[in-house]
């Protein structure tokens, strides 16, 4: 089950952050944060072969006691984290990135909204139940 859902611009600042549990908010706009320098890392490493492959999906960040973090890239550098809790060993990695295809498909519509200015917070409801309906279940 996902705890924490970013959504972070190009120039890294964030669209949109969701958490579940709201007492450890802070805790994981941190991670998520601190993520995006593996983020980077990971992208120039992959350099011209993320071009020429088209995946998107970086996998497993890094891992902490309590949670893993995941990332994904689009083709317009728009960076998608997952905070995953660890106790759940029950979700593989196919499920993490049909999770993340979902909430890329969900972010291409609210970019096709023409009141979306490109570069504000994403404040979509169907965004927002399309995020909670992915931490509430499992996939």
């Amino acid at each position: 089950m996902a705890v924490c859902i970013a959504v972070i611009a190009k120039e890294n600042y964030p669209l949109y952050i969701r958490s579940a549990p709201t007492e450890n908010e802070l805790k994981f706009h941190h991670m998520v944060h601190t993520s995006l320098d593996v983020v980077d890392e990971k992208i120039s490493a992959m350099g011209k072969a993320l071009l020429d492959q088209r995946e998107l999906y970086l996998g497993l960040l890094y891992p902490t006691e309590d949670y893993k973090v995941y990332g994904y890239v689009t083709n317009s550098k728009v960076k998608f984290v997952m905070v995953v809790d660890s106790s759940n060993t029950a979700l593989r990695d196919n499920e993490i990135r049909s999770m993340f295809r979902k909430l890329h498909n969900s972010y291409t519509d609210v970019m096709c909204n023409p009141f979306y200015n490109p570069g504000d917070r994403i404040q979509s409801r169907a965004f927002d139940n399309m995020v909670t309906s992915m931490m509430i279940q499992v996939c």
